[in-house]
């Protein structure tokens, strides 16, 4: 038998896994890139812009937009925050405490206000707490009302954000602290807490700006013309004006606080993680 014929042709490999996922991104990408080719030749742009762009009727939305409407929607926010806040590490070290009835409790907290939709929580601050109470007037009004609902809903996401954050600091760091003559309040106060926090700012901060979209559940209290946020705002001058630009420019206010709100959270991940590096 000749070297000819024992000579084996190599044969002929496909293409790599690397090279087989750089082909299917860029099918996924011209998918999307004719998505959008298409979407952009049939939509009849002239009636979105004549319905959802008048610049006439958005410039007569400033600066009341930003100086009432805006300025309301942190308002209600940073209350409804605050107050979260404070109830959560409440619920949260009674869900860590050894007493049996503080767990039951705040586990049954956390189950039940998690388990309803924010609009019911809204409802029930606004028309159930009057009836069930005649006479009592919530401090500061609507702004109270917005904190004591949005703070009812956040607090139940930001205990169990605040006790994940707590367990995740080293136990030795309590064991020293008591080594050191701390006593136990004292050492979660001074140590323990400040540790927790470091680590679940990302998380909260991400917590913030949902109750910033949440606040427009605010319009469910019956608020005035003076104490409209975003979405109520837009809502009534799109009535009045029989289009949507008001809730176009409404919705764009949202999104020059939630953007760089998400920004935060994206580099507090990113310093969280190297710092567990």
């Amino acid at each position: 038998m000749s070297k000819a014929d024992t000579h084996v042709q190599p044969r002929k490999q496909g293409l790599t896994r690397r090279q087989k996922r750089a082909v299917s991104r860029g099918i996924q990408y011209a998918v999307f890139v004719a998505a959008l080719v298409a979407l952009g030749v049939t939509a009849d742009w002239g009636r979105l812009q004549n319905q959802f762009a008048q610049a006439d009727l958005a410039k007569e939305l400033f600066p009341d937009i930003i100086t009432l409407a805006l300025r309301n929607t942190v308002l209600y926010t940073l209350s409804g925050f605050v107050f979260g806040l404070v109830l959560g590490m409440v619920i949260a070290l009674m869900r860590l405490s050894p007493v049996g009835p503080y767990r039951w409790l705040a586990g049954l907290y956390i189950e039940f206000f998690r388990g309803l939709p924010a609009l019911l929580i809204f409802i029930f601050v606004g028309v159930a707490v009057p009836l069930a109470f005649p006479g009592t007037e919530i401090p500061g009004g609507t702004y109270g009302k917005v904190a004591l609902a949005l703070g009812l809903v956040a607090a139940a996401y930001m205990a169990e954000t605040i006790r994940a954050g707590i367990q995740a600091v080293p136990k030795g760091q309590m064991e020293a602290a008591r080594s050191l003559g701390f006593s136990h309040a004292r050492a979660m106060v001074s140590i323990i807490i400040p540790q927790a926090f470091r680590i679940v700012i990302p998380p909260l901060t991400n917590e913030l700006v949902l109750l910033f979209k949440d606040s427009s559940l605010v319009l469910f209290l019956g608020v005035t013309l003076e104490e409209r946020e975003l979405a109520k705002f837009g809502r009534d001058l799109a009535s009045e004006s029989a289009n949507s630009t008001p809730i176009l420019v409404a919705g764009l206010c949202y999104l020059l606080v939630t953007v760089p709100l998400g920004f935060v959270v994206r580099r507090l991940e990113a310093k969280a993680g190297e710092a567990t590096k």
